[in-house]
């Protein structure tokens, strides 16, 4: 075709070749999508969002509604709830069997005898067997307080499981027989749940707690494992504060599993070494949360213990400042009368939550407004946050110095200065994120059992470095051990 042909054609400047190539591209491209649409098994995978106009909803739903009343059409999308299993973060269940062959991390867990663990939950064996069969019933754990420390009884749990053949939950985890195997090594003693229900000593007669934690170290120095690398790579639970006060200066070698460090030395206990983990929330989980910000009556909420020592001085100057405004919730409360259907209630319907140091750095407040979609105000200068290594928690978290906090005026004119637009970003951050802080039996994709697990994963580089480092002058001291006296020099 000449040029002349070719500009005066109907198409303008376009060839028929040109013409022809861009026809069949079309036709194949809508082809092939008809076709993926027509052998998709499951119609309700179709994301709707990427297609708003209603012809092709419409289509979609002439294919999804008959296969319905003909009992064909696999329910496969469930909504998570607290009961019940949670399901991938895609929404799917999660039917992938454990492979404990492809396990991020290998523990190797002393078979320390019941007095240390289930036993403290009055779990008694006629066989005398160590551990419980968790393939019945498992040992209740206490309600109340108790549960917000709870974290030495999941994460047991998990490693007991991490071998059955039935497992369906992912094997971050995965207990091994051979402590050479092993990245880390699991000490399982409850010392928080020990600490709770058998700290009280008589004049004449050291608690239970303080008697378990001396045989703790009598038992733990004797082991070869220990001794091998000076306990460097174990892990200790002491996620109660107050927990292990009578053996951490014997243990400190070892990972801690903490809520905090405020009540330890840092050559104790350090982020560098140790692993915080998050509180178990008391407050029911908002489930199917659209309660958004027009929905949310009150502005700023706190209800808790006002009057507290140490760090958490700032609550009751806090509570002058902020008592009188209308906008704002700050009362004492409790876990007793009903109190955590209460925090529940006025979590679920607030828009800021009051997340203030206390006694220590932390309390499990902030977890109860994380899964309550209720923003966190956090006013701790020295709070230690769970996986902050991978989790960005200014994303839906608010900050605030304690000495801009109490400050006349401030606090609620920062509050009021975010606006709907800020505030719905990191509401809709925190139900992405909720499921990193649910304790569950059996643990699920990226739970919070399965994300200390990681955490702790992240910290055996460190071990290794340090235990290298701890053997470089073994075959020197092994030398000296046998010749204990220096050689004899002759100066003569």
């Amino acid at each position: 075709m000449s040029i002349s042909e070719r500009t005066s054609h109907p198409l303008g400047p376009v060839s028929r070749n040109s013409l022809f190539c861009l026809v069949t591209i079309t036709m194949f491209v809508v082809s092939s999508f008809f076709f993926c649409l027509h052998t998709t098994v499951r119609p309700n995978f179709i994301d709707r969002n990427f297609f708003p106009g209603s012809k092709l909803n419409a289509l979609t739903d002439r294919w999804t509604v008959p296969l319905r009343e003909e009992g064909k059409f696999e329910q496969s999308i469930v909504t998570p709830s607290p009961a019940s299993s949670r399901q991938s973060r895609t929404g799917v269940q999660n039917t992938q069997k454990c492979n404990p062959d492809k396990a991020l991390l290998k523990v190797y867990m002393y078979d320390l005898p019941p007095e240390f663990h289930f036993g403290l939950l009055d779990w008694e064996d006629k066989e005398q067997r160590i551990w419980p069969d968790i393939r019945g019933k498992l040992p209740d754990y206490p309600g109340g307080l108790n549960l917000q420390h709870s974290i030495e009884y999941w994460l047991t749990l998990d490693l007991l499981s991490s071998r059955l053949p039935d497992r369906s939950s992912p094997c971050i985890a995965v207990r091994v027989d051979n402590s050479s195997e092993a990245d880390v090594v699991f000490v399982p003693f409850f010392s928080s749940l020990c600490y709770n229900r058998f700290s009280k000593a008589t004049p004449r007669k050291k608690s239970k707690n303080k008697l378990l934690q001396e045989k703790l170290v009598a038992y733990l120095m004797e082991q070869e494992e220990w001794k091998r690398t000076g306990g460097r790579d174990h892990i200790v639970l002491a996620h109660h504060p107050n927990s292990m006060l009578d053996a951490r200066m014997s243990l400190w070698p070892a990972i801690f599993i903490l809520a905090d460090f405020g009540r330890y030395p840092l050559n104790i206990a350090n982020v560098v070494k140790d692993v915080i983990a998050p509180y178990k929330h008391m407050i029911r989980t908002f489930v199917n949360d659209s309660a958004g910000f027009d929905s949310r009556p009150t502005l700023l909420y706190f209800q808790g213990a006002i009057y507290r020592k140490d760090g958490g001085i700032v609550r009751q100057e806090l509570f002058y400042l902020l008592k009188d405004d209308k906008d704002v919730h700050f009362s004492f409360g409790s876990v007793l009368r009903n109190g955590v259907s209460e925090a529940s209630r006025g979590m679920h319907g607030s828009k800021f939550c009051l997340n203030i140091a206390g006694d220590t750095p932390s309390s499990n407040r902030l977890f109860d407004a994380i899964v309550s979609h209720c923003v966190p105000v956090i006013i701790s200068d020295d709070i230690e946050l769970p996986y902050e290594d991978v989790l960005d928690y200014s994303e839906f978290c608010i900050f605030v110095r304690t000495s801009d906090a109490v400050k006349e005026g401030f606090l609620i004119k920062l509050i009021r200065s975010i606006g709907k637009e800020e505030w719905t970003r990191m509401w809709k951050r925190m139900k992405e994120i909720e499921h990193y802080f649910e304790f569950q039996y059996p643990s699920q994709e990226d739970d919070a059992v399965q994300m200390i697990w990681k955490a702790v994963a992240r910290k055996v580089s460190g071990v290794k470095l340090m235990v290298h480092k701890m053997r470089r002058y073994a075959q020197y001291d092994v030398v000296k051990e046998m010749n204990p006296k220096p050689f004899p020099v002759n100066f003569s």
